[in-house]
């Protein structure tokens, strides 16, 4: 996650200089899941629809490399930053490698990101491509997954040049964002991000 006072510092936006964000296609209702459906509605990223001070600019990175409807994925052996250093793989429930054509995929988010100079991403968590907070440790599909703190290849590739990222889900963080839009917005005190989840600080400190 961007540290907080990045998201407290962001200029304010207008309609004439809407402020630049990056976004997981599917978050927007793009039916590009792996089985053709857009995994359902995150009202966290659709509001932000209803404001004209923002532009838009949607990716999926794996219906770029490998199409929809397709094979789920997961990173086996570390996590996207691994990957990208050839010390991690990304392989299909099947078994099929993909680390490549994920890799390629992760460069063209990053060329759409400098090309259009964007200030925020916005991301599907848990993804393989996507993730920046937690991933899967293997196979989801598993008995016993298990999931690791660290982001996706596209995550990991948008982070190490410089890119600020939250997931659909960093609830506080997205407070911080609406109130820089909108400046009625009254920030709701309670919003947690992921990391402070129950279910993130038990999983994580057994």
């Amino acid at each position: 996650m961007p540290d907080k006072e990045y998201l407290k510092n962001l200029r304010i936006p207008t309609k004439e200089d809407p402020l630049r964000i990056l976004v997981s296609a599917c978050l927007l209702g793009v039916k590009c899941g792996v089985n053709g459906d857009n995994y359902g509605e995150y009202l966290s990223v659709l509001k932000l629809l209803n404001y004209e001070n923002i532009k838009f600019f949607q990716f999926c990175p794996e219906d770029f490399a490998f199409g929809t409807p397709r094979e789920m994925c997961d990173i086996y052996g570390g996590n996207g930053l691994d990957v990208l250093e050839g010390k991690a793989r990304v392989l299909t429930t099947s078994g099929i490698d993909w680390s490549e054509k994920m890799i390629a995929a992760s460069k063209k988010m990053l060329q759409i990101a400098q090309d259009n100079d964007i200030e925020l991403a916005i991301m599907m968590d848990v993804s393989a491509a996507c993730g920046n907070h937690v991933i899967y440790d293997g196979n989801r599909y598993a008995e016993n997954k298990k999931y690791q703190i660290g982001m996706g290849v596209c995550g990991a590739q948008l982070h190490k040049a410089g890119f600020n990222i939250i997931s659909w889900r960093e609830y506080e963080s997205l407070e911080i964002l609406y109130s820089k839009i909108d400046p009625d917005h009254q920030i709701d005190a309670s919003a947690k991000d992921f990391d402070q989840d129950e279910w993130f600080q038990k999983y994580f400190t057994k």
